[in-house]
């Protein structure tokens, strides 16, 4: 309950960054003050004491040097060496934040940042401050807080939850597969998290929506004049991961070339970044996920058997909600308490008949989709206890007469056929709305579009 009880200042002069900054942690922490001007940071230093600082490398447009973030973590550290300060910067530039780190910051956050993120560099920040001042510190960083698909007391979830504890400490690459909305993503935090890299940079890359154009710039960076629009070098995901964890989300929809050039830099443990011919030395843990077959796609010669032996040195397969019992009503109630303090509304109470409907339901976006009818549920509803009615959910896919009347049996629906069936379903739930289906799915518009075209949507 560290980060609970912490004060926190942050100052960035852009408004938006602070806005946004104070609304994630208002419900995380104490007290959260931001500041503008940089020039005002020692006398609110004399004035208030805090727990973290929040520190933006740079406060003037087009310049990233980040001398000015220096500068005033040197001032801040000359009135107390032990304070612990996370520089913000938006320009990718691993260097100038290594440099930071060695000049006496605790962490660095590139912008722009994804929340679990953020709360997770916090967090750890504020358990090594405690230690420092005497109180007991945990001997790894606890799982970021947003792990909510983590909770679970279904066999199914113990024994991911087994798995993940014990390959966490390790070095090795670990494959995660499993359904849309498992939380994937969340285990790949955990792993990060209960690792010996957890105070190194999480970076995670969506390479499913990368075309082929940008593969090679995000993943392994440019330099300045490379192609067009390369206006200043920029370091890739590979880099700006160095020393912590990487984590690939949708592997399956690699191209070929894709796969040969993740190989390439997997195999010699190097990126060149587009336009330059120096080799950069990277050292990553690499997590990676997918909900496509990969060994069948191996076996039909669509992916490189040599790639799956890199990636698959420890494969962790998530169950969908529907296999995962009770843990649907547990799921539900975290939700609910969560969303009514964040909209400044009373818990609510789930009458037997909706926990039956939540729990006869078949999920099919899981976890995430369940977790958006929750939130959908509390902000809507009009009684003290939830009921049925706060759920619309969508009926779940009957037979057809055809193959229940087949003496027969039913063909395996393919796992394209699945995907197709159920982003189908998903955007008639959201009368057409593709920033909704895709928010639903898990994927970016980018990402839906190019499964819409795929499957001659």
């Amino acid at each position: 309950m560290i980060a609970k009880q912490a004060r926190v200042l942050v100052v960035d002069d852009d408004s938006d960054v602070l806005f946004a900054v104070k609304m994630l942690l208002k419900t995380e922490v104490q007290e959260v003050v931001t500041e503008t001007n940089p020039e005002r940071l020692l006398s609110l230093l004399s004035k208030q004491s805090f727990d973290a600082i929040l520190l933006d490398m740079n406060y003037r447009s087009g310049v990233a040097t980040g001398n000015e973030g220096f500068y005033w973590l040197s001032r801040i550290l000359e009135r107390d060496p032990q304070a612990t300060v996370l520089m913000l910067t938006a320009y990718g530039d691993v260097p100038t934040a290594v440099r930071s780190l060695k000049a006496g910051a605790t962490d660095f956050l590139l912008k722009p940042w994804r929340n679990e993120q953020l709360l997770h560099a916090l967090t750890a920040a504020l358990n090594a401050r405690s230690g420092r001042h005497g109180q007991r510190a945990p001997q790894r960083p606890a799982a970021p807080r947003a792990t909510a698909a983590l909770l679970g007391e279904s066999t199914a979830m113990q024994e991911v939850l087994a798995l993940v504890e014990k390959v966490a400490p390790t070095e090795a690459n670990v494959l995660l597969l499993g359904e849309n909305g498992t939380g994937k993503e969340l285990v790949a935090q955990a792993l990060h998290a209960q690792s010996y890299r957890s105070s190194q940079p999480f970076v995670t890359a969506d390479v499913g929506a990368l075309s082929e154009g940008l593969f090679e710039s995000e993943l392994f960076g440019h330099v300045k004049g490379a192609f067009t629009d390369a206006r200043e070098t920029r370091v890739g995901r590979f880099q700006a991961a160095n020393g912590g964890t990487l984590f690939l989300d949708e592997l399956g929809n690699l191209s070929l070339p894709q796969q040969a050039k993740l190989l390439t830099v997997l195999q010699n443990r190097q990126v060149t970044p587009v336009g330059s011919n120096a080799p950069v030395p990277v050292d990553i843990r690499l997590v990676s996920a997918t909900n496509a077959p990969l060994a069948e796609l191996a076996a039909r010669g669509a992916f490189r058997q040599d790639l799956l032996y890199r990636l698959n040195t420890v494969a962790l397969t998530l169950p969908p909600l529907r296999e995962r019992g009770d843990d649907v009503l547990l799921l539900a109630r975290h939700f609910a308490t969560m969303y009514a303090a964040r909209n400044r509304k009373p818990t609510p109470d789930f009458t037997p008949a909706a926990l039956a409907r939540l729990r006869q339901y078949p999920w099919p976006g899981n976890v995430r989709e369940l977790q958006h009818a929750v939130e959908r549920a509390v902000i809507l509803a009009a009684g003290p206890a939830l009921q049925p009615q706060d759920f619309p959910l969508a009926p779940p896919t009957k037979p057809t007469a055809p193959a229940l009347a087949s003496a027969q049996p039913a063909k395996p629906l393919q796992l394209l056929e699945v995907e197709k069936n159920t982003i189908l379903r998903v955007i008639e739930r959201h009368n057409g709305n593709l920033t909704q289906a895709a928010k639903e799915l898990g994927l970016t518009r980018t990402a839906l579009y190019r499964r819409l075209e795929k499957h001659a949507i």
